[in-house]
Protein backbone atom coordinates (compact mmCIF):
# COMPACT_ATOMS: atom_id res chain seq x y z
CA UNK A 1 0.00 0.00 0.00
CA UNK A 2 0.89 3.34 -1.00
CA UNK A 3 0.87 6.67 0.84
CA UNK A 4 1.61 8.66 3.98
CA UNK A 5 2.71 7.66 7.00
CA UNK A 6 0.87 9.30 9.95
CA UNK A 7 1.34 7.33 13.21
CA UNK A 8 -1.39 9.10 14.88
CA UNK A 9 -3.24 8.25 17.96
CA UNK A 10 -7.17 7.69 16.83
CA UNK A 11 -9.95 6.67 18.87
CA UNK A 12 -11.38 3.66 17.39
CA UNK A 13 -14.09 1.52 18.40
CA UNK A 14 -13.79 -2.45 18.11
CA UNK A 15 -15.94 -5.44 18.08
CA UNK A 16 -13.72 -8.24 19.85
CA UNK A 17 -10.21 -6.68 18.61
CA UNK A 18 -11.82 -5.78 15.08
CA UNK A 19 -11.84 -2.14 14.55
CA UNK A 20 -15.84 -0.82 13.35
CA UNK A 21 -15.16 2.57 13.63
CA UNK A 22 -12.27 5.36 13.75
CA UNK A 23 -12.53 9.18 14.43
CA UNK A 24 -9.88 10.99 11.99
CA UNK A 25 -9.47 14.78 11.70
CA UNK A 26 -12.81 15.13 13.35
CA UNK A 27 -14.55 13.03 11.50
CA UNK A 28 -16.01 9.47 12.46
CA UNK A 29 -14.78 6.66 9.39
CA UNK A 30 -16.63 3.83 9.30
CA UNK A 31 -15.12 0.21 8.35
CA UNK A 32 -16.59 -1.02 5.58
CA UNK A 33 -14.26 -3.97 4.72
CA UNK A 34 -11.10 -5.18 6.29
CA UNK A 35 -8.73 -5.78 3.70
CA UNK A 36 -5.47 -7.36 5.35
CA UNK A 37 -4.63 -8.01 9.06
CA UNK A 38 -1.19 -9.37 10.94
CA UNK A 39 0.18 -9.04 14.18
CA UNK A 40 4.37 -8.43 14.73
CA UNK A 41 6.06 -9.04 18.13
CA UNK A 42 7.70 -6.43 19.26
CA UNK A 43 11.32 -6.93 20.71
CA UNK A 44 11.13 -5.54 24.18
CA UNK A 45 9.59 -7.67 26.69
CA UNK A 46 6.40 -6.16 29.22
CA UNK A 47 8.53 -7.87 32.28
CA UNK A 48 5.90 -10.25 32.99
CA UNK A 49 6.74 -12.89 30.23
CA UNK A 50 4.97 -11.44 27.57
CA UNK A 51 6.31 -9.92 23.94
CA UNK A 52 4.14 -6.92 23.22
CA UNK A 53 2.32 -7.25 20.19
CA UNK A 54 1.54 -4.69 17.02
CA UNK A 55 -2.36 -5.61 14.99
CA UNK A 56 -1.87 -3.89 12.15
CA UNK A 57 -5.59 -3.63 10.12
CA UNK A 58 -5.84 -2.63 6.09
CA UNK A 59 -9.38 -1.09 6.06
CA UNK A 60 -11.91 0.11 3.15
CA UNK A 61 -13.25 3.36 5.97
CA UNK A 62 -14.94 6.55 5.28
CA UNK A 63 -17.00 9.03 6.63
CA UNK A 64 -20.49 9.14 4.69
CA UNK A 65 -20.16 7.97 0.73
CA UNK A 66 -16.27 9.19 0.86
CA UNK A 67 -13.85 5.60 1.05
CA UNK A 68 -10.40 5.57 1.38
CA UNK A 69 -7.68 2.89 2.23
CA UNK A 70 -6.18 3.37 5.55
CA UNK A 71 -4.22 0.93 8.04
CA UNK A 72 -4.39 1.19 11.61
CA UNK A 73 -1.92 -0.69 14.28
CA UNK A 74 -3.13 -1.11 18.06
CA UNK A 75 -0.12 -1.32 20.57
CA UNK A 76 -1.02 -4.16 23.37
CA UNK A 77 2.23 -2.39 25.05
CA UNK A 78 0.39 0.96 24.96
CA UNK A 79 -3.23 0.48 24.81
CA UNK A 80 -2.67 3.03 22.02
CA UNK A 81 -4.37 2.36 18.60
CA UNK A 82 -2.49 4.65 15.78
CA UNK A 83 -3.50 5.81 12.43
CA UNK A 84 -0.81 4.37 10.32
CA UNK A 85 -1.29 5.44 7.32
CA UNK A 86 -3.70 6.69 4.42
CA UNK A 87 -3.36 5.67 1.00
CA UNK A 88 -2.50 8.17 -1.94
Amino acid sequence: MTGQGYGVPVRVWDRDGRPTRFVWQGRVHVVRQVLDHWVTVRADFTGDGRRPERVFWRVRAGAGADLGLYELRYDSATGVWLLARVAA
